[in-house]
């Protein structure tokens, strides 16, 4: 996974598509873990820990080159805390608020990304493109549907939400914008770093009064799973070295939700809600609009 010039900037695609797959299976599996009794937070702790596979590889292909200079430290470290702090918040939010108002807002992340770089970066696109960037803005919530439920308390959550959709939109066009003055792998490292320094924050967040699964179906089928997370988010930023914020962004936030459906429905014969299939209708045509 070398940075080869020329001929990697047309493979952008490639990238989008692997993180797309690796993304939507993870996202079908995740829950397999949790549901065994080895909590979400801890969940992140393994995540957190993976990463550093990816980043081995990454820097090793680089000739173990790391970008240390100041910009590259800050830019790098912003896109690992935006990203990993958004995640922790989620718990939280997710205890505290309505799930099935909470995934839409957050979902949206990628139009604060697309705007970001449309006025920011001055990119640009085919009318076509366009064309699948609107079906996927609005295919990604519709993929993020939950069936309402009561038991929510105040409205603390709205502002959390509106924090992690900040934060995961930001992260993204940041990630653009690093690689202009850094190496992936340089960005992979940080991003790394950032997730292993919140460790003990989501161990603080964990109730261990709980029963926790320590087997083979806690945290190492967690290990397995949140792989598939980690290698999906080091070809996510090839995918943004690559190619234009504008189309990666919601390519792959409703790409992956579809692959996890799909899978869903292979594996636990689960029958998606209409809306939710409505959303899988949009976001293969938004892809195919994209994909260009």
């Amino acid at each position: 996974m070398k940075d080869t010039g020329q001929s990697s900037r047309h493979s952008w695609l490639t990238y989008a598509l692997i993180t797309t797959v690796f993304w939507g299976v993870w996202g079908a599996l995740i829950e397999i873990p949790e549901k065994a009794g080895f909590p979400a937070t801890l969940g992140y702790c393994v995540w957190a820990l993976t990463m550093i596979v990816p980043a081995f590889f990454s820097l090793r292909s680089g000739q173990w080159k790391l970008d240390t200079d100041r910009k590259a430290i800050v830019s790098g470290l912003t896109i690992g805390l935006l990203g990993s702090v958004g995640q922790l918040v989620l718990f939280h939010v997710l205890v505290t608020g309505p799930a099935y108002l909470v995934f839409p807002i957050i979902s949206l992340s990628p139009l604060l990304t697309i705007l970001m770089s449309y006025f920011l970066l001055k990119e640009r696109t085919s009318r076509r493109s366009w064309a699948g960037i609107v079906l996927a803005l609005i295919a990604i919530p519709l993929l993020s549907y939950q069936p309402p439920a009561n038991g929510f308390n105040g409205y603390t959550w709205i502002v959390l939400s509106l924090f992690v959709f900040l934060a995961w939109g930001a992260q993204a066009y940041f990630m653009k914008t690093a690689n202009t003055h850094m190496t992936t792998a340089s960005i992979f490292f940080y991003m790394t770093l950032s997730g292993i320094a919140l460790i003990p924050v989501a161990i603080a967040m964990t109730d261990f009064r709980q029963t926790i699964n320590w087997g083979l179906s806690g945290p190492w089928l967690a290990t397995a799973i949140q792989l598939l997370n980690a290698v999906g988010a080091l070809f996510l930023v090839y995918a943004f070295r690559y190619g234009k914020a504008i189309i990666v962004s919601p390519m792959t936030n409703a790409g992956a939700p579809l692959i996890t459906i799909v899978l869903s429905l292979v594996l636990y014969s689960t029958i998606p809600h209409f809306v939710i299939m409505a959303g899988m209708v949009l976001a293969i045509v938004a892809i195919f609009l994209m994909a260009e």
